[in-house]
């Protein structure tokens, strides 16, 4: 039977519909991921809009001699990472505690001594430092897929990592560390610092147990997630002694040309404007000393 010559227009109108639909779903459908090139550097990004691995030409990083004051925990960090490294057990660790005492700078320092140590940068395999900011958490699970294929080791580092009232990704950081039914692959760790032990608002858990029905159950739904990670380093206010030990030590490695007793007096002058002392206290005021003294440094 031949169709008319409506009918005949009629499906070729249609067909035009149908392919407009089916592009305008190819526009809004994720893009695949190209393999990342874990190659190109030590460090990476992952960024989650548009998804990939962002090498790290250098990264930011200081000595891990120079982070005084935290010696028993950069102990502790650093075996636990060449363990990693080794292929031998080693666990998730929660760097907690203090503002500015060099949590994320020891995770960076341990990366780099253990590179060093076991001269990775020259065998088959390499342990590579990706950091993931802490709002793109939820897209972990598409980084840890491309990892888990790879021939390298990965420290998976967020810093500053915390969760608000509301806030219920942490449900799903959970089920990635060990909760889930991948769980974390062989060849990545995660590591991540927060000021808060429990990575959470302490009145946050203080509200849930006083409303809840069966407090206990309401405390362990908040705490659980800390618990995902072994390895515990507890961070604290670092003493004048440490404070001055810190300026001592950066003046001697960047060449400083200053007085001890005026280096002292100085530094001292410094932290009482900044209302404290601390690790990044000590970094900002060496920064400010080499600037007057017209040293350039890499702090």
């Amino acid at each position: 039977m031949t169709k008319s010559p409506d009918t005949a227009l009629g499906d070729a109108d249609l067909m035009i519909h149908v392919q407009r639909i089916a592009d305008a779903l190819d526009r809004l459908a994720p893009k695949p991921l190209v393999a990342p090139d874990f190659e190109a550097a030590e460090a990476f990004v992952w960024m989650s809009e548009p998804e990939g691995f962002e090498p790290v030409a250098k990264v930011n990083r200081v000595p891990l001699q120079l982070l005084e004051g935290v010696e028993r925990a950069a102990q502790q960090l650093v075996e636990n990472t060449e363990r990693f490294a080794r292929g031998l057990p080693a666990n998730n660790a929660l760097l907690w505690g203090a503002r500015g005492m060099g949590k994320s700078s020891l995770v960076k320092a341990a990366h780099a001594r253990v590179r060093e140590m076991l001269g990775l940068g020259t065998r088959s395999y390499d342990l590579k430092l990706v950091e993931i900011h802490r709002e793109d958490i939820a897209a972990l699970p598409r980084a840890l897929h491309h990892m888990r294929t790879s021939r390298h080791r990965f420290i998976v580092f967020c810093d500053d990592l915390s969760f608000d009232r509301d806030d219920t990704s942490y449900k799903s950081l959970k089920a990635v560390l060990e909760g889930g039914i991948e769980g974390r692959p062989d060849n990545v760790i995660f590591y991540a610092t927060s000021n808060r032990r429990h990575l959470m608002p302490r009145d946050m858990v203080d509200n849930e147990t006083a409303t809840a029905i069966n407090p206990g159950e309401a405390v362990e739904e908040k705490v659980s997630l800390s618990d995902r990670f072994g390895l515990w380093l507890g961070f604290y206010n670092c003493s004048q002694d440490q404070y001055l030990a810190m300026v001592r030590g950066y003046a001697a490695h960047y060449g400083l040309q200053i007085a001890p007793a005026e280096l002292e007096r100085d530094a001292l002058e410094w932290a009482m404007t900044r209302g404290g002392r601390s690790g990044r206290v000590a970094s900002q005021y060496i920064q400010d000393l080499a600037g007057r003294l017209g040293t350039r440094i890499g702090v």
